[in-house]
């Protein structure tokens, strides 16, 4: 896919992009131009794109992205003259995936500061997103309407997502915009190998991060930073990778669990990293006896 549609974008001029980003535009006397949407792959591209041109790609996709429609491509610096044959703007850039992250991120209208981001890793891509459908399913019994990344399902609410996997920045921001849009209070994202790429989660401010991992207080902290660093995602410096608690392991001996100790620990995983965002005991023992009451 790789792109962010502009049905669920913001629109932004290239100005804007120059001033908050310090790209060369040529010419400079197109500053006014609009993008409504940015995509990375040819057959992504919509009238109004910004595309963006790969260092490793042919410059001859220039042509075939603007003849589907793109309004500015973004090139680096030693293909201008490519650029200028394209008959379009160029930003004339090489960005490094923080820097890409933040510009996807600001034209897809910063879709992960609308909705608490939990995100799950470990050492186990099955597992990871196993905990994925747990944590999805109880924060939807919490109440919470749910988007989901992962190699095993993407979802927005009720509507699956139709996503090739391993996912790039843009695919993130464009699953993220959806749910976003669709009214997803929550995103639940499986940090694995299957899922995403490398840097995949520039641009996302992460709000959980929890892992069913039996770790140590050092072990939990190398987690955290070797997570971030793979997949590029911020997190508060105060916050910690969340794991399975004496007390997320009480309330779920509170209720009836399927899945025997695997499943318990899912659910203990869910219900920690739930505290963790703020949800109340109260409320996660109201949802967990109406569980109980209806198995």
């Amino acid at each position: 896919m790789s792109v962010v549609n502009e049905s669920i974008s913001r629109r932004v001029t290239l100005g804007y992009i120059v001033s908050h980003y310090g790209f060369e535009l040529e010419p400079g006397f197109c500053g006014g131009v609009t993008v409504t949407s940015i995509a990375d792959s040819p057959d992504s591209v919509r009238p109004g794109a910004l595309y963006v041109l790969k260092s490793a790609d042919d410059p001859s996709s220039l042509s075939l992205a603007v003849a589907r429609g793109a309004y500015a491509v973004m090139v680096p610096p030693a293909l201008a003259s490519a650029a200028r044959s394209a008959g379009v703007p160029a930003l004339l850039a090489d960005p490094n995936p923080e820097t890409m992250g933040a510009l996807a991120s600001d034209i897809a209208g910063t879709p992960a500061n609308t909705m608490a981001v939990f995100v799950v890793c470990g050492d186990d891509d099955q597992e990871i997103q196993a905990d994925v459908v747990r944590l999805a399913n109880f924060l939807h019994m919490l109440g919470n309407p749910v988007g989901i990344i992962s190699a095993s399902g993407s979802s927005s609410l009720e509507r699956e997502l139709e996503m090739t996997c391993p996912l790039g920045i843009l695919d993130v921001q464009h699953a993220l915009a959806v749910c976003s849009e669709d009214g997803a209070a929550a995103m639940v994202i499986s940090a694995d190998g299957e899922t995403l790429r490398p840097g995949a989660l520039e641009g996302v401010n992460v709000d959980v991060l929890g892992s069913i991992e039996t770790l140590n207080r050092t072990q939990s902290d190398d987690m955290l930073e070797t997570s971030r660093s793979r997949y590029g995602f911020s997190i508060d410096e105060r916050k910690r990778l969340v794991t399975c608690t004496e007390e997320s392991g009480w309330l779920v001996g509170q209720t009836m669990v399927s899945g025997g100790l695997q499943g318990q620990r899912r659910l203990s995983l869910a219900i920690a990293m739930a505290l963790d965002a703020g949800v109340r005991r109260s409320n996660i023992r109201n949802a967990l006896r109406v569980s109980k009451e209806m198995q």
